[in-house]
């Protein structure tokens, strides 16, 4: 198995940007689509455990649009062979003082493309 074939991690790295636009624009409709359509998708966020397609994409529609503005750090992009990836990156929002977010995704290649299949979005204090 090939660890940051080039090419993945190109294809990886610009859907995961896709996914960082809609999310600070707050495209619902773009943000449902990056996550795979099934019972076993998993989403846990900073207050909610989210299990299944349907329950992120209600999620979502009821996600207030205000605060979403974020710089991110130390992104990294790693990919295992064509079809599997994470992406785990730290971010800091205006409005977290103090705070600092981490995110993690696992992304699958599916026949519709590069799918989010689990993520786990948290904020603690930021580290002394």
């Amino acid at each position: 198995m090939e660890i940051n074939a080039p090419a993945v991690v190109a294809e990886v790295t610009a859907e995961f940007e896709r996914y960082e636009k809609a999310l600070i624009d707050n495209d619902v409709a773009a943000l449902d689509a990056f996550f795979f359509d099934s019972p076993h998708s998993i989403r846990y966020g900073g207050g909610e455990n989210l299990h299944g397609y349907e329950e992120i994409k209600a999620f979502r529609a009821a996600r207030s649009p205000a605060g979403l503005d974020r710089t991110l750090e130390r992104l990294t992009i790693t990919t295992y062979g064509a079809d599997f990836a994470t992406a785990s990156t730290m971010f800091r929002r205006p409005a977290m003082k103090g705070k600092i977010g981490r995110q993690m995704q696992t992304w699958a290649r599916m026949p519709s493309g590069w799918r989010i299949v689990a993520a786990h979005v948290s904020v603690i204090a930021e580290p002394e």
